[in-house]
């Protein structure tokens, strides 16, 4: 297929994951032509994870990344791993039945499995502190939580998680913003790039060839087999993975169609004076709001906050505006020193559900986790090698959900998006 040249996105600001990982590895640019059983075209969580389940079992694979592994969502996010999809489980039960929800629930319950044993198999220290709190921002958000913890234990046997009033949710957070949350003991959080380095590394020790610097410039067929053009060579593989995301343009059009990309920005202030009037239980925190705010502290004390989106073409002053949200729920860090402020772009999709295809036959595209996608991304790379491997199908599950394509087509589909979520915000607002 011909498509317009993949066109990487300057991420605006440097990551404090950048500077807190000072053995990050170079992998060097694609220079010459090679063969392969599985090509995977984008290097995040889902491209990586892939490649170290295949390589582990013997194939042949490549990783082909523009930029440099890492310097995609992957590497730039909050760092929260969450429990289940971006959509709750009620909400799956509302669209699909009990038990199609009970089965999507229990696949996201093996990426938390999944991505436990993997750190722990190939000795990745990612940082990993359990714990998740979940926080009612509007008064209207308390029984909906409420009713969730029920019925998190009761149709969907998950116990970890339990409704806390608003002592207890100052208790944990240090913070009188939020009168209500949801405690969830489950789950917790990781530093990304330190996961993302040690996955390619796991990769390469087990075989896997990885390039970055490499954009694949075009996907087309020769003989039968799948073949990506790049400035300095050529890959042919029996199959391919798009695992682009949020970075792939117009490489692959119906992918493109489905998964669109926005903007999401963090700051990391110097670490705190008093770091245990902020969540003093060191769980990761995220509210109820539609753009979504989600912080954590890191292991040496800074706070990490996210909350901030674009969907225009200006970032305007990324760190004054996170300083204001975190003076809104901690009025005491109102002139709390930043360090870092950086922006990534995440993919969202129409359901807020990860889209899986076969545009064409041999050719897989993965992504669209909508801001949930630390545990559900490196799962299904996974998932993705067991269909190859000709083990069991497990992405089936995902890619029956059929995410239809964005309206507008390629011309209206960001205007459009940027009306919805400027109207969503607003509504956060009042």
């Amino acid at each position: 297929m011909d498509a317009a040249p993949y066109q990487s996105p300057i991420s605006p600001g440097r990551s404090w994951y950048e500077d807190s990982v000072p053995d990050r590895p170079r992998y060097p640019a694609l220079d010459g032509s090679l063969e392969a059983d599985v090509a995977v075209v984008g290097g995040g969580f889902t491209g990586l994870s892939a490649a170290l389940h295949l390589a582990e079992r013997g194939a042949r694979v490549c990783v082909l990344e523009a930029a440099r592994f890492g310097d995609g969502a992957s590497g730039r996010n909050g760092g929260q791993l969450g429990t289940g999809h971006r959509l709750w489980p009620e909400e799956l039960e509302a669209a699909f039945g009990l038990e199609r929800a009970r089965a999507l629930f229990a696949l996201a319950e093996d990426a938390k499995s999944h991505l436990m044993d993997l750190m722990a198999t190939h000795a990745i220290e990612a940082d990993y502190r359990p714990g998740q709190i979940s926080l009612a921002h509007r008064r209207r958000f308390h029984e909906p939580f409420r009713r969730h913890a029920d019925m998190m234990r009761e149709r969907f046997g998950y116990t970890s998680i339990r409704f806390l009033e608003a002592e207890d949710t100052f208790e944990r957070t240090g913070s009188r913003t939020y009168r209500a949350s949801l405690l969830d003991t489950g789950t917790g959080h990781i530093h990304p790039m330190k996961l993302l380095v040690g996955t390619a590394r796991a990769a390469a020790r087990a075989g896997a060839l990885l390039f970055e610097g490499t954009p694949a410039r075009r996907i087309g067929r020769r003989d039968g087999r799948v073949e990506i053009e790049t400035a300095r060579g050529t890959v042919r593989a029996d199959r391919l993975l798009l695992a682009t995301n949020a970075h792939g343009g117009r490489l692959e059009r119906r992918n493109a169609a489905h998964v669109m990309p926005i903007r999401s920005f963090i700051a990391a202030t110097a670490p705190l004076a008093e770091p245990h009037r902020v969540l003093p239980g060191d769980e990761a925190a995220d509210d109820s709001r539609f753009v979504v705010r989600y912080f954590r502290k890191s292991a040496d004390h800074r706070l990490l906050f996210g909350g901030r989106e674009a969907y225009g073409s200006s970032t305007g002053d990324i760190a004054g505006a996170i300083r204001r949200q975190i003076a809104d729920v901690y009025p005491h860090l109102a002139d709390v020193a930043i360090t870092h402020a950086w922006g990534g772009s995440v993919a969202v999709t129409t359901t807020r559900m990860p889209y899986v295809d076969t545009p064409e036959p041999g050719i897989t595209a993965i992504g669209g986790y909508s801001g949930h996608g630390v545990m559900l991304s490196h799962f299904s790379g996974r998932l993705y090698a067991e269909r190859v491997l000709g083990n069991r199908d497990r992405l089936a599950e995902l890619e029956s959900l059929r995410v239809p394509a964005f309206p507008g087509g390629d011309r209206l589909r960001a205007p459009l998006l940027f009306l919805a979520m400027t109207w969503f915000a607003l509504r956060d607002r009042l």
